[in-house]
């Protein structure tokens, strides 16, 4: 009895270390939400212009004064600048993310409408850009100096690329000059491919500079030189034994991956033409519809916390040292 105690003491002590650290991650995360939710309502405030045009039709519908006053009325926008504030949180903490101005429907059903391009294209990336990591750096680390700093610079030039040049570029070359991808829509896998690769290149260069550093490193530790007097290949040393070893900081990376590929969707969508929140906030900012702007940068925050709180416990999980370190 005691002996099983003492075997499960030690992972209920990790688990209950993880939750206290979630729960810590959580709660700073609901900081976050907060400061992002009141930075976007007073920014949007004192943007120039009158939201009520937006929610009649803008300046072509020629509004007649009436409506305009009945319209602010409805809306709140006649109370204190204050008050409409303490009201649109009193919503948020409701769940309610107000009706959309310009579409003239609920905020979430626009997002739940949209919100699965933008994941099926930052996911599509994500996986891409690991792919494109593991490719660059398990086969080119420890090679030799000459490779070694050409697949460097490599990295270190897409890693400098602009999204929207990268984009640009790829519509020039593949859609229009090739024809070999579709130059717009969402409706298909091919016109998922240009996208996603112009979120994915830049990405790529940043993590793999970060893996082949740890992924050098950890070649040159005795453990691989063990595996390698038992006579294993050297893809299977690089894959089996230094690749698990060498990702942690890469795996680091994804939390704050997956909010740079949310934000750059924004670019993305616009250029490519493709449904997503990235696309609508565009178009809600210039339509000045503050609540599906307010309910898209609350989710896109929302995801990155979440995201950052999934990753920082998977790296603990991984290497319980690092609950030792923070404890």
């Amino acid at each position: 009895m005691s002996e099983a105690t003492t075997l499960t003491d030690p992972r209920r002590e990790r688990l209950r270390a993880l939750g206290r650290r979630a729960a810590i991650r959580l709660g700073g995360g609901l900081l976050v939400l907060w400061a992002v939710a009141t930075l976007t309502f007073f920014a949007l405030r004192l943007m120039p212009g009158d939201p009520v045009l937006a929610i009649l039709g803008g300046t072509t519908g020629n509004p007649t004064p009436e409506a305009i006053e009945a319209t602010r009325r409805e809306y709140g926008l006649d109370k204190p600048l204050p008050v409409q504030y303490a009201l649109y949180l009193g919503r948020l903490v409701q769940g309610d993310l107000g009706q959309s101005y310009s579409q003239h429907q609920p905020v979430t059903r626009v997002l739940a409408e949209q919100a699965g391009a933008t994941l099926e294209l930052t996911f599509a990336a994500l996986v891409l850009a690991w792919l494109l990591v593991l490719l660059l750096t398990v086969v080119t680390a420890g090679r030799g100096r000459l490779i070694g700093g050409l697949a460097s610079l490599a990295e270190t030039l897409s890693a400098a690329l602009p999204h929207f040049w990268l984009g640009v570029v790829l519509l020039a070359v593949f859609a229009f000059g090739l024809r070999w991808f579709p130059p717009a829509g969402s409706d298909s896998l091919a016109s998922l491919v240009l996208p996603a690769f112009s979120l994915a290149i830049p990405l790529a260069g940043f993590i793999a500079q970060v893996t082949r550093e740890s992924l050098e490193l950890t070649l040159d530790q005795p453990f691989i030189l063990s595996a390698r007097s038992r006579g294993l290949s050297d893809l299977a040393v690089r894959f089996r034994h230094a690749l698990r070893h060498a990702l942690l900081p890469g795996v680091s990376l994804s939390g704050w991956a997956i909010g740079a590929l949310i934000s750059g969707a924004v670019v993305c969508e616009v250029i490519f033409s493709r449904k997503g929140v990235g696309r609508q906030l565009y178009q809600a900012v210039q339509l000045q519809d503050l609540p599906l702007v307010i309910g898209i940068t609350l989710v896109v925050a929302a995801a990155y916390v979440l995201a950052n709180v999934l990753v920082d416990l998977l790296y603990q999980w991984i290497d319980p040292r690092q609950q030792e370190t923070s404890a």
